[in-house]
């Protein structure tokens, strides 16, 4: 079985997820599929834009698919440090595909999934989607251009949801910059016709016609609580002010950090804060992928995988224990350059 099934229908060429049974999520073939698709249709002159859906009623997709990337250790570092390459690559790519890339966001949408759709350049949301960004869980940081995208949400619901991971509706995402259109889940398969269909429509046009109202968003009606409990100070001044508010938000989150890694989260907090004055896509990539790469390599993603994943004792032994036991030394070790570094064609070379 095909893990993305790629084909040409109409006008449009299309990309389905198809892992339905791993919630599509994804894995280095997968993101080798994509990316030749996309070699292959930039240039043809019979497809005029890209739709991406995934397999199955579940969602699009889970995030990478961390299981492999646990169970490759063995192996060395190449095959991870080779996925995140590839994937970071591509994620790259679809930022600055040529031809309209449509990403059908419905359902769960997660990690490795967010950097195959939140960066297109059409990205539509439902009442079944499902966000999230919940890499500190298994003692990694927002990748996928997580970060990048994090930093340029209204006030601090940014650093708020990559810290915590809260998941986030369809109008949730549209209000922290994740997502640009929502629609009816079952109006999807008639987007996807009218894409697919001749006629001389381009595909904002057809998107905005069948757009519908943005129902409220439960982020939108607790930012000033978040602007004010996240509001921009040190990770250890934010987890004292959420052990002072009673507010249901500062519960959730108290209860949600007390689980995370606390390397991720300084690690993570760090990287948001340093994204804010990127100017390109490819900076933010860079980053994430020294980080990602060396928390693969010291071993605390693998703790995290192991702890909620693989043994699912949810009882991760993170190294160091507590947020006040980072340093500084240890935070620059993270981030300093790599040989070789990340980088990508569409991109700077150089950070």
């Amino acid at each position: 079985m095909d893990e993305v099934i790629v084909r040409r229908e109409g006008r449009a060429g299309r990309l389905t997820l198809n892992r339905p049974q791993a919630l599509n999520a994804l894995t280095w073939p997968m993101v080798k599929a994509i990316a030749a698709a996309l070699d292959a249709w930039e240039n043809d002159p019979d497809v005029h834009h890209v739709v991406l859906d995934g397999a199955g009623d579940r969602g699009l997709c889970a995030g990478g698919d961390v299981r492999w990337l646990y169970d490759r250790r063995a192996a060395g570092l190449s095959d991870a440090f080779g996925f995140w390459h590839d994937e970071y690559q591509l994620n790259a790519r679809i930022s600055h595909y040529p031809k309209p890339f449509v990403a059908l966001m419905d359902g769960i949408v997660m990690g490795g999934g967010i950097g195959l759709s939140a960066h297109a350049r059409y990205r539509v949301v439902t009442e079944r989607s499902t966000l999230a960004m919940p890499e500190t869980t298994i003692g990694l940081i927002p990748d996928v251009g997580g970060t990048w995208l994090l930093s340029r949400a209204q006030g601090r619901l940014g650093i708020y949801l990559g810290l915590t991971g809260a998941r986030m509706t369809g109008s949730d995402a549209i209000q922290a910059g994740f997502a640009d259109t929502f629609m009816a889940s079952a109006r999807l398969p008639d987007l996807v016709s009218r894409l697919s269909a001749p006629g001389q429509d381009m595909a904002e046009e057809i998107i905005e016609a069948m757009a519908e109202g943005v129902p409220p968003s439960p982020l939108a009606a607790n930012r000033d609580v978040i602007d004010k409990l996240f509001h921009e100070k040190e990770l250890r001044s934010i987890l004292e002010d959420l052990n002072k508010t009673t507010h249901e938000v500062a519960t959730k989150a108290r209860a949600d950090l007390a689980t995370r890694s606390p390397l991720a989260l300084v690690l993570t907090a760090e990287a948001l804060r340093r994204a804010v004055s990127y100017g390109t896509l490819e900076e933010a990539l860079r980053i994430e992928y020294r980080l990602c790469t060396r928390l693969y390599e010291r071993g605390e993603f693998i703790e995290g995988v192991r702890a909620l994943i693989v043994d699912k004792d949810k009882a991760p032994k993170w190294n160091p224990t507590r947020i006040e036991d980072v340093g500084t030394d240890l935070l620059a070790s993270y981030f300093g350059p790599m040989s070789p570094d990340w980088s990508c064609p569409t991109g700077p070379k150089n950070a």
